[in-house]
């Protein structure tokens, strides 16, 4: 399944529909045949030509961590490999090979496959979602 979320830099927060149109309140983003993110009001759908660099759009990698949490783009990850250590990661979207994939932006080198699903299959014993580059940057400053 393909699914987004979406970073306001206006608020700091991530984007949270709101479907009370009865009391005048509605708002969601979506993402138009187009590519272009749109918001949809009350009013109207607005497109991002209006907000321009407001919203940072998040895709789903349609995986899992082991606790069942979804794992998406801007995730930050901690890594526990099959030699019993751990540090945390950062998950990026990225071309490899000419072909769309999410991996693990700090140490993918660690493995010869960059593709996550790749690496989540070979000899990685669990990855723990524990935050967000948004929310927790610190996570990262921890594991260097």
């Amino acid at each position: 399944m393909i699914k987004f979320r979406a970073w306001d830099k206006e608020i700091n927060k991530y984007f949270e529909p709101t479907y009370q149109a009865y009391m005048g309140r509605l708002e969601e983003l979506t993402i138009g045949l187009s590519g272009r993110l749109q918001k949809r009001t009350y009013r109207g759908v607005v497109d991002e030509s209006v907000f321009p660099g407001r919203y940072v759009v998040e895709q789903f990698t349609g995986l899992k961590d082991v606790n069942g949490k979804d794992i998406y783009d801007g995730d930050i990850v901690s890594v526990f490999n099959e030699d019993g250590n751990y540090y945390n990661d950062v998950i990026e979207w990225c071309i490899k090979y000419n072909y769309p994939a999410f991996e693990l932006k700090y140490h993918s080198h660690l493995y010869e496959s960059n593709a996550l699903s790749e690496i989540m299959n070979a000899g990685v014993e669990n990855i723990k979602v524990i935050g967000n580059v948004h929310e927790n940057p610190e996570l990262l400053e921890a594991d260097k």
